[in-house]
């Protein structure tokens, strides 16, 4: 009886000890699947879909085909997320992940690209063109064209600068193209932001100065009045402006070390903080004028509080505080929390707009004539917005007690992982049918279409990084 309790102590030895030898084997298989799932999709979008070293947003399955907003030509590569420097951030994450040169090459191409298309007033806009004279913006390495708005609209110029910093460290700042291009954007940016910290919309030089003073409500009619003509030149935090602006002010400060970007970034949350409105609505508003006025800015754009980009801002004012170590910045945002709770819609969504005053969620009809009714107005416009209210609550409470933010995602599960590789086809393609969903730059694709997208690409390239990223890398090893 013993000799047999023996031997049975030794199968289940034996047989545990297999499967533990699987186990392990089957984690080194799934990162050398990741490995090779990874070099087969960076190499076809390296290999195939970049023009000049850029990428636009959606390409047709045979690649003749491409567009950003709108059909472009290959002659045209796209700046704004999700294109050259999103997909140029993706070929980065790789290189962190494993340490292969093809990834930081692949990226420097991309910042390549970016400098070839980088404006005189130090920025960027939504495309670069690489086609006939006349249609090219004012560009500093290349001669023709007369554009030259740099942008911070939809993440444009920061985007690009980020790209470029982050590059430029990687290559020990010996890349002088990259690193004279990296600190000519930064300082222009510096540049374009105003005493109170505000920045404008877009810049084509220095900025003027203006008097500094806080939020407060128009004393005239707004909605027949004290329209600007100009409101790109004026204070704004539309679509997510203040998030963006501050992680690339946070970047350059981490790659140069230079305390000008830092107390931007300080200016930035003092701005932030001056714009929050008066009781009884303490959110913010898309655009300012000069005297902290809410001011219109497209044609259906009212002067309003925003529930989208009041999100954005309490955000910005967590992140400013905990990297400024800055408890100030977090001021504001208990009386937004508890103001925005009153205005959520039954469906739990929050407004893009409330009326000043009355604080009636606003919408515009197709007409674009303002009105309270929301089933009126046309869809081209994201008129309700999800809340991330209880998110942002949590982190508020997590920076008032000084704790730090995460450093790094969740590392995603070998299912999600195992599902991105299935997908990945022999010619390194993620390919995505249509099926009616909303697409940036909302491409006229029609149904059951074929295409190939730059957001799923970085999405899912960033997605297996994750994977063998198992943060075992010296902090501070990456801006």
């Amino acid at each position: 009886m013993r000799c047999h309790l023996l031997w049975v102590s030794v199968l289940f030895i034996s047989v545990v000890s297999s499967a533990s030898v699987r186990a392990q084997s089957k984690v080194v298989d799934s990162d050398a699947a990741v490995r090779a799932a990874l070099k087969k999709a960076v190499g076809f979008y390296r290999g195939k879909a970049a023009s000049h070293g850029g990428y636009v947003y959606h390409y047709s399955e045979d690649l003749r085909r491409r567009w950003g907003e709108g059909e472009v030509s290959a002659e045209t590569i796209v700046v704004q997320p999700p294109g050259t420097p999103t997909v140029g951030q993706a070929f980065l994450k790789a290189f962190e992940a494993t340490d292969d040169p093809f990834y930081r090459d692949a990226a420097r191409e991309a910042a390549k690209a970016l400098v070839r298309g980088q404006l005189q007033s130090g920025g960027w806009t939504q495309v670069i063109h690489f086609g006939p004279a006349k249609t090219l913006g004012k560009y500093r390495k290349r001669p023709g064209g007369s554009w030259n708005a740099s942008s911070l609209d939809d993440g444009q110029t920061q985007s690009a600068l980020q790209l470029l910093a982050k590059v430029d460290f990687v290559l020990g700042f010996k890349d002088a193209e990259i690193h004279e291009a990296a600190l000519f954007g930064l300082n222009a940016l510096l540049d374009a932001q105003f005493p109170n910290g505000a920045f404008p919309q877009v810049w084509t030089g220095p900025v003027a100065r203006q008097p500094v003073v806080p939020a407060r409500y128009p004393d005239y009619d707004w909605k027949t009045e004290g329209r600007v003509k100009n409101y790109w030149d004026h204070y704004t935090l539309n679509d997510g402006l203040a998030g963006t602006v501050a992680e690339t002010l946070i970047t350059a400060h981490r790659v140069y070390k230079d305390d000008h970007y830092r107390a931007a970034l300080a200016r930035l949350g003092d701005f932030l903080v001056l714009s929050q409105m008066p009781e009884p609505q303490p959110g913010w508003c898309q655009q300012y004028g000069f005297t902290m006025v809410p001011i219109w800015a497209r044609k259906f754009e009212p002067p309003a509080i925003t529930g989208w980009e009041s999100q954005d801002v309490m955000e910005t004012l967590i992140k400013i505080s905990q990297y400024m170590r800055e408890p100030k910045y977090l001021e504001p945002i208990p009386r937004a929390l508890a103001y925005f709770r009153k205005c959520l819609l039954p469906d739990g969504r929050v407004a893009r707009y409330y009326e000043l005053k009355t604080n009636k969620p606003l919408f515009m009809d197709a007409e674009y004539r303002l009105t309270y009714d929301a089933s009126a107005a046309p869809s081209h416009y994201g008129w309700i917005q999800p809340s991330r209210f209880d998110r942002i609550a949590r982190a508020y409470e997590d920076a008032k007690a000084g704790t730090e933010p995460p450093s790094r995602t969740k590392r995603p599960s070998q299912a999600d992982v195992q599902k991105i590789i299935e997908q990945l086809d022999d010619q390194g393609r993620w390919v995505s049918t249509y099926q009616g969903e909303t697409l940036v730059g909302q491409p006229r694709f029609p149904a059951s279409f074929r295409y190939i997208a730059s957001e799923v690409f970085c999405r899912n390239v960033t997605m297996l990084c994750d994977w063998l990223d198992r943060g075992d890398r010296a902090a501070g090893s990456k801006p």
